[in-house]
């Protein structure tokens, strides 16, 4: 199964997540079969650094395969909708 998740990146206690997507039974930051984008929750404004890219036209091209979004996934997912929205 395919599924859409968060790989853990970056240093100690300052994680940086990849979204990725990747056969349900390979190991959280093993192989990956796409990158769709990345995830910073200590970005800030003030650096310019963007917390959240995602391209959605990708994940939902995954989706209509077959790709299950984890639930962290799918919360950035509306989230990232609700800015481009916006």
């Amino acid at each position: 199964m395919v599924v859409i998740r968060l790989s853990r990146g970056g240093s100690k206690k300052r994680p940086f997540y990849h979204v990725v997507v990747t056969n349900k039974s390979n190991p959280r930051d093993g192989r990956f079969i796409e990158r769709v984008g990345y995830y910073n929750p200590f970005a800030t404004d003030k650096e310019g650094d963007l917390r959240l890219k995602i391209d959605l036209e990708r994940i939902q091209h995954w989706i209509s395969n077959g790709a299950q979004p984890s639930d962290r996934v799918q919360s950035l997912i509306k989230q990232d909708q609700k800015v481009k929205a916006a």
